[in-house]
């Protein structure tokens, strides 16, 4: 049972202020994935995170999103990867230092779009990994673009092309708010592609700096996958309740936001 789980940016730093990593809030976060682990050492788990205040800053500057040509895109577009990476380190030392067996794996190394959207990723290695008992981080990146040159691919469009090419059971998403919000401030307990259009309005945007569109666009993106994938379980939620993440993995608390068909 595969699952796909996605530190926000927004949750991992502090996106109103470059560079900023929260490594008490990945502490504890690593904390509750080894108690989840150690109840359920058959947890299949790929591990994902944004680049928040390191990679969508230099992103920002040099409008990387919507394509490369000239030189200097090309340096910022290097540079973006850079940073993304940067933050991977981090996340990677803390998680390791908890005792899990994480493994990091650059995305933007064998990624290809088209006009911003994932055509290819070698998947070998995180299959390799996983049947090795390892625990893969993957991160959103920079990828080369048949259309726009090149483009940055956020954490959710990796995990979109990764239930195309693997049998994903669920999805979580963790941010520093407790679900997606309606009008009122009350967490959307369901959101399907029949009640969206009426929700979207209430939708707020992310805090600080964010290329690849905040909160409405990681719901498109979810929909899309639930639309394809009927019996995939989405959730989005909150990570700064300690043990919350420990108890969803397990199965014991369902919190957040459910997406579903």
């Amino acid at each position: 049972m595969l699952t796909l789980v996605k530190l926000g940016g927004s949750l991992i730093t502090d996106k109103r202020v470059e560079k900023s990593f929260r490594r008490d809030v990945v502490k504890r976060l690593a904390d509750d994935f080894m108690v989840a682990y150690i109840q359920d050492p058959s947890l299949e788990l790929i591990i994902g995170h944004g680049s928040g205040s390191f990679g969508h800053f230099a992103a920002s500057r040099a409008n990387t999103i919507n394509g490369v040509k000239t030189s200097d895109e090309w340096k910022a577009f290097a540079q973006v990867s850079n940073v993304a990476a940067e933050l991977n380190g981090l996340v990677i030392e803390v998680l390791q230092s908890a005792g899990l067996p994480v493994w990091g794996v650059q995305p933007s190394a064998t990624l290809l779009a088209s006009d911003g959207v994932v055509t290819s990723m070698s998947i070998d290695s995180l299959l390799r990994s996983l049947s090795c008992g390892l625990i893969p981080v993957i991160y959103g990146d920079t990828s080369f673009d048949l259309v726009r040159g090149g483009t940055i691919i956020s954490t959710e469009k990796l995990f979109f092309y990764l239930c195309s090419v693997l049998s994903v059971h669920r999805i979580f998403l963790l941010g520093e708010v407790s679900g997606v919000y309606d009008g009122s401030g009350s967490v959307i307990e369901s959101i399907t592609q029949t009640n969206y259009p009426s929700l979207i309005s209430s939708f707020g945007g992310s805090a600080g700096v964010d290329v690849t569109g905040g909160m409405e666009t990681k719901v498109e993106d979810m929909l899309s996958v639930v639309n394809q994938f009927s019996d995939m379980t989405i959730r989005i939620f909150g990570g700064l309740e300690e043990n919350l993440l420990s108890r969803a993995l397990l199965g014991t608390a369902l919190p957040g936001t459910l997406i579903s068909k």
